[in-house]
């Protein structure tokens, strides 16, 4: 049950490419221990949002609050300690080729602690495991994995530091029907489990009904409508419908808030 303090406050935010706003004077906040599903049409800023979120694009006005506290306004020290708190899973994985499923998972462990080569090996191989992955892949190489194995190899390497908030970017894009079910299901059991807070972009339809608390629809770079699946699927907005009871949407059956 997601706690009612916000734990992420985006306020007014505004992105620009060159001459464009991208994003638009966008507000929302997410609740501690919450699984927020972003969605809304291509080329709405879900995506380019969260890289705003975790400092990847620079905002052209506006404030993110990480925490309670000012993300811009922290200093160095303050903004690293910050973002060991968040891990983020990338639509590809973005796991480095070079490396193994052990050295991959190692790797911010590697960057941010001081800890020995065996410690760091035995947090990794917990990981995997902990991410459902059998323990012999942990000496594959990327090239070497289903779709499905990258996936969970990637969202272990997100869990390395331990985070408070994981932020995941169409996790489920690419995987068939039952992995992508299998997926939810991993992703909602580390929230309850971990007492994770979760911001997933993503498009799929099951994966809302599945694994999502609440749903922020956006739409032209602003914040179309925010609430449970019922509360989506009773807004009289026209995209909103076109998603949720379109020729591509299915009956959506019992979703997270019972209704």
């Amino acid at each position: 049950m997601a706690e009612d303090s916000p734990i992420l406050e985006i306020d007014n935010l505004s992105v620009a490419f060159g001459p464009v706003r991208v994003i638009d004077g966008l507000s929302f906040s997410v609740k501690k221990g919450e699984i927020l599903g972003v969605i809304g049409p291509s080329g709405s800023g879900k995506s380019v949002t969260l890289r705003a979120i975790v400092g990847l694009l620079p905002m052209a006005g506006g404030a993110i609050k990480v925490f309670g506290k000012d993300y811009a306004a922290m200093k160095p020290a303050e903004r690293l300690r910050t973002e060991r708190r968040w891990g983020v899973l990338f639509q590809q994985g973005a796991l480095f080729s070079a490396l193994t499923v052990l050295e991959n998972i190692e790797f911010p462990m590697r960057e941010h602690f001081p800890v020995s080569p065996r410690i760091r090996r035995e947090v990794a191989r917990y990981k995997i495991d902990l991410v459902g992955l059998p323990a012999e892949a942990a000496y594959r190489y990327p090239s070497e994995l289903s779709g499905g194995m990258i996936k969970r190899a990637a969202l272990a390497r997100s869990l390395a530091l331990d985070p408070d908030i994981l932020f995941l970017d169409e996790p489920t894009a690419g995987l068939d029907p039952i992995g992508a079910a299998k997926f939810d299901e991993l992703v909602v059991a580390l929230r309850d489990t971990l007492g994770l807070t979760v911001y997933m972009v993503t498009h799929d339809l099951d994966t809302l009904a599945a694994s999502c608390d609440r749903i922020a629809a956006l739409g032209k770079g602003r914040l179309l409508a925010i609430g449970t699946m019922n509360e989506m699927l009773k807004s009289d907005d026209p995209w909103l419908n076109d998603y949720f009871k379109g020729p591509r949407a299915r009956h959506l059956g019992t979703t997270r808030d019972g209704k």
